[in-house]
């Protein structure tokens, strides 16, 4: 008789969504206050590059996944929500004891190190949830409608568009990210080890 202790197999991956999609929608719904945070000035960050960011999981999350239960099986959905979860626990950690004046380097250091592989693969799992999910968006007409004077709106079409723009905002978003790393961490004083 074997034991398993962590289970993380086929199944588990499908029910991610049924498992912690409202929480994941609370979180990311919430999130939306970082961006009156900085209007405020408790975050120092800056508005556009934040602004990109949410507005990729609000329209991934709520648009995309919530929107068609097809895509909520799909195992992008699962890499996704890893993927911002493992940022978001490090980048919210070293926000919230930035703003009460505690800085550990370890910590400062992943903060500002992490996104730098996980972010681009976030995008590219973005994007591939977006394809997965156009074939359903073009069979159920979902968002697609006629505007007056016989304008349509082929929903397909509009997430097309948004694929390439998201593709856009990673590269504004990177160098931005980059730039603020190589900022934060020229300043903070890392001690080196004498040999």
């Amino acid at each position: 008789m074997t034991v398993r202790f962590f289970s993380f197999g086929e199944d588990s991956m499908v029910d991610t969504f049924y498992a912690i999609g409202l929480v994941m929608r609370l979180c990311q719904s919430i999130s939306l206050l970082e961006l009156l945070h900085i209007c405020v000035g408790i975050d120092p960050n800056r508005l556009l590059p934040r602004l990109l960011q949410l507005t990729e999981r609000i329209v991934i999350l709520f648009v995309v996944i919530t929107s068609q239960e097809e895509v909520q099986e799909k195992h992008v959905v699962c890499v996704l929500f890893i993927f911002w979860n493992l940022l978001d626990m490090v980048r919210y950690t070293y926000s919230m004891l930035s703003v009460v004046g505690i800085s550990y380097a370890v910590l400062t250091w992943l903060s500002q190190t992490l996104w730098m592989p996980i972010y681009p693969l976030c995008v590219l799992a973005e994007a591939l949830a977006i394809y997965q999910s156009l074939p359903y968006f073009e069979s159920f007409g979902t968002y697609s409608t006629k505007l007056p004077f016989d304008l349509p709106i082929y929903f397909p079409y509009v997430l097309k568009i948004y694929l390439m723009m998201l593709f856009i905002g990673m590269y504004y978003t990177y160098g931005h990210l980059y730039s603020e790393r190589r900022d934060v961490l020229r300043v903070f004083p890392f001690k080196k080890k004498k040999m």
